[in-house]
C-alpha cells in the first residue's frame, strides 16, 4: 500500500510519462495536441482517462447538467456510432446515464483494460499502449464529427 504521496507522485509521474510520450503525436489535423487535456470544444464533452490498481479506461465524457440537453448530445453520439467504432477499429460500451466519483450523473462511451496498475511500473507500457492508439483514434474521429455537434451548441 502506497502512502497518499507516494501514490500522488506515481500518478503524476505516469501522467507525464504518457504525456511525454504522445507530445511528437500531431492531432489529425496535423497540429500538436494537449493529449492530457483533450479540448473538444464543447462544453460539457470530455476524452477522459482513468487508471487506478483495478482497471484503466479511456472515453467520451456527456457531463451537461440538464438531463434532456445530455440525452441530445448521446443521441447524437448514436447517430454516429458507425463511424466511432471503424475509427477506433473496435466496439466501446455505451452508458446513456452513470454516474461519476462524485455521484453526478453524465454519459459516457468508453473501453476499459483490465487488469491494469497505474500504480505498478511494470503495467505502464500496457497502459501506454491501451491509451496511445485510442487517444489517436478518438482525435481522427472527433476532426470529422464535431461539425454534427454544431447546431447543438
Amino acid at each position: 500500500m502506497y502512502s497518499k504521496a507516494e501514490a500522488t507522485q506515481l500518478r503524476h509521474a505516469f501522467w507525464t510519462t504518457l504525456g511525454q510520450y504522445m507530445a511528437p503525436v500531431m492531432s489529425a489535423e496535423g497540429l500538436p495536441a494537449n493529449w492530457i487535456n483533450y479540448k473538444t470544444g464543447l462544453k460539457n464533452v470530455y476524452f477522459r482517462m482513468h487508471a487506478d490498481t483495478q482497471r484503466a479506461t479511456v472515453g467520451i465524457e456527456l457531463t451537461m447538467p440538464d438531463a434532456g440537453i445530455r440525452a441530445l448530445f448521446f443521441e447524437q453520439f448514436e447517430e454516429l456510432k458507425t463511424l466511432l467504432h471503424e475509427t477506433l477499429g473496435e466496439t466501446w460500451a455505451w452508458e446513456p446515464a452513470a454516474l461519476d466519483a462524485n455521484g453526478q450523473p453524465l454519459a459516457r462511451i468508453y473501453t476499459a483494460l483490465a487488469p491494469a496498475n497505474l500504480f505498478s511500473r511494470d503495467d505502464w507500457p500496457a497502459l501506454i499502449s491501451f491509451f496511445k492508439p485510442r487517444l489517436i483514434a478518438l482525435d481522427a474521429f472527433w476532426s470529422d464529427a464535431q461539425y454534427a455537434f454544431e447546431a447543438l451548441k
